[in-house]
């Protein structure tokens, strides 16, 4: 899951409110794929519409973001499944490549989105939660302290075995031997799309935050398109307030 959300962008047009909305795969019009493509190569290096619409067959739903004339503005794929890998019955929630057009960067209304369907997902199953994340810049690393009080691999605090055999054992089982457990990283033997140079820069402000320096420190390879494994339990106890609401369906922060 990749962000381009986070870069100095012309203004937004107050206006011209964004909505969002989750839409299983199958319900997608074959222009609204191709819009996607279009606007997922406008970010990204090394892609290709095959590769894309390959990956987008894996996924179960995606989240659309349109503007009031029906454009599409913004996507994020997303993937639910079980997994049993780590010997216990959780439930998956697999973050896909997430863009935003430049016009609309900042927008909040994407991520309570998203938020508010993981907990529709949580709510259909007494199981836990997880949110598989793999990142291949420090800006979407930046999701997880916004989201959560506790992940892996956390920039503060330590984690223990029970997580990191669980990253480990779903890594595994999603990427094979692409996964290197002992550094946390996949590297595919083609890239599966690099950042553009403009997004794969770091921006001294942002070089100086906690986060941003151990994303760097733990994927130094970020720009050939190595992505670091995250992991994140997703429960009402583990969310920072305003996601908590979300995740319980509350609609008042929708704006």
């Amino acid at each position: 899951m990749e962000s381009t959300t986070d870069r100095v962008a012309p203004s937004r047009r107050d206006n011209d409110r964004l909505s969002a909305r989750i839409v299983s795969c199958d319900e997608l019009e074959s222009a609204t794929v191709q819009a996607m493509f279009e606007l997922y190569a406008s970010n990204f290096a090394d892609v290709s519409d095959q590769i894309f619409r390959r990956d987008l067959e894996q996924k179960t739903d995606v989240l659309l973001l349109t503007n009031a004339d029906s454009q599409l503005c913004g996507f994020t794929t997303l993937e639910i499944y079980w997994s049993s890998a780590a010997g216990q019955p959780v439930r998956v929630l697999f973050s896909g490549d997430t863009v935003i057009d430049p016009a609309y960067w900042g927008s909040p209304g994407w991520a309570l989105e998203w938020i508010r369907f993981a907990g529709t997902i949580a709510r259909r199953h007494d199981a836990p939660l997880y949110w598989l994340l793999i990142v291949k810049g420090h800006r979407t690393y930046r999701f997880l302290p916004a989201f959560a009080k506790h992940y892996i691999p956390h920039h503060k605090i330590p984690e223990s075995p029970e997580d990191r055999a669980m990253l480990s054992a779903l890594a595994r089982e999603k990427f094979g031997d692409n996964f290197d457990s002992t550094s946390g990283v996949i590297r595919f033997p083609t890239p599966q799309g690099r950042l553009v140079d403009e997004l794969a820069d770091v921006p001294a402000k942002h070089s100086r935050l906690g986060p941003v320096a151990h994303f760097l420190k733990l994927n130094p390879g970020y720009r050939d398109g190595d992505e670091l494994v995250c992991l994140c339990r997703l429960a009402p106890d583990n969310l920072r307030p305003l996601a908590a609401r979300a995740f319980a369906g509350d609609r008042g922060q929708a704006n």
